[in-house]
């Protein structure tokens, strides 16, 4: 995934301001007496590292254990996840993941786990839309000169992304088969490779979260054209939405949860999502999240399990569509 040092500090600060003082949580037998270790399946410095980080402080500070968190980057996640899947269920072991969780059963056919069955929902804490961006140079203002020209030249602009199958690469391929666009997918392996074509315009666009180009596009570097979100950010109030611009009902965003293994014993399971849940609640949580161009969205344990089941029928055929499932 893309990493933005820009985003860094801010991150890791999420909870810096929120009220110190905790609520005794309710106790699941004498759950927890050891340490959690905590998921993550992409590499440090990465928004969802970033997050993970930010709330294993805090879910250590409200149960009283350490969370340390263990980076398993490799193959779109399937690593991390095939190894919290065999874990045992004792609430130790803990992931969090985001929507390429719900692409991975259609990019990859043979998954050594069942992406529903061996896993239950703590809580899902956020999403983040994407920016279409583009470079200065490309000489285009809105989202509506975007698809004209696209229109005009098929296959002339180039948008990247952090792999073939990742988010970023299903944002841009969901865009033109709604917008009736050919442009061609550029992936790469680095976001700061990605980010530095776009800027040089070796690329023409990308569709990724706001942290990632709000430095670029703050020094006037690059130019937001529109976000797929249902709401404008806060970080970009004159940027407008696709569905407002353009496409009415569009919508397209990264989204961020918690996960234990399945059979995990529902008291503990409850405590876990209760926990998160009152940190993800936070009113001063939610600020610094918005602030970073992430938006706060909580769904709990069956919600968040529902949620995720939906998410594999709306993007499975989007990562086929894209040809990027592996037979």
């Amino acid at each position: 995934m893309f990493t933005r040092r820009a985003i860094c500090a801010g991150l890791l600060g999420v909870f810096a301001g929120a009220v110190q003082a905790q609520a005794t949580a309710p106790q699941a037998g004498s759950y927890p007496t050891q340490p959690i270790r905590m998921v993550v399946p992409l590499s440090a410095g990465t928004t969802t590292d970033l997050l993970a980080r930010a709330f294993a402080e805090r879910i250590g500070q409200k149960l009283g254990q350490t969370v340390i968190v263990e980076n398993r980057p490799g193959a779109g996640g399937t690593l991390a996840a095939q190894g919290v899947a065999k874990a045992p269920a004792d609430g130790y072991t803990i992931m969090l993941v985001n929507s390429q969780h719900a692409i991975n059963p259609a990019a990859n056919l043979s998954l050594p786990y069942d992406t529903l069955r061996d896993f239950t929902g703590l809580a899902m804490v956020a999403e983040a839309p994407s920016v279409i961006t583009v470079p200065r140079e490309l000489g285009i203002n809105t989202i509506g000169e975007f698809i004209a020209l696209a229109k005009k030249k098929p296959d002339s602009i180039n948008y990247g992304s952090a792999g073939a199958g990742s988010q970023t690469h299903l944002a841009g391929a969901y865009f033109a088969s709604k917008a009736g666009i050919q442009i061609t997918h550029v992936p790469y392996r680095t976001g700061a490779d990605v980010i530095s074509d776009l800027v040089t315009n070796r690329i023409q666009s990308v569709f990724v979260p706001a942290p990632f180009v709000m430095g670029q596009i703050t020094e006037g570097k690059l130019k937001a054209l529109a976000v797929t979100g249902t709401a404008r950010l806060p970080l970009l109030r004159d940027v407008p939405t696709v569905a407002e611009s353009v496409m009415p009902g569009y919508e397209f965003s990264t989204w961020f949860g918690f996960l234990a293994p399945a059979k995990t014993p529902a008291p503990i399971v409850a405590l876990l999502a209760k926990t998160i849940q009152g940190i993800a609640d936070d009113p001063a949580v939610k600020q610094k999240l918005t602030e970073q161009g992430l938006t706060p969205r909580t769904l709990v344990q069956r919600e968040f399990d529902a949620y995720i089941k939906s998410e594999i029928e709306r993007l499975g055929p989007i990562a086929k569509s894209s040809g990027v499932d592996k037979k």
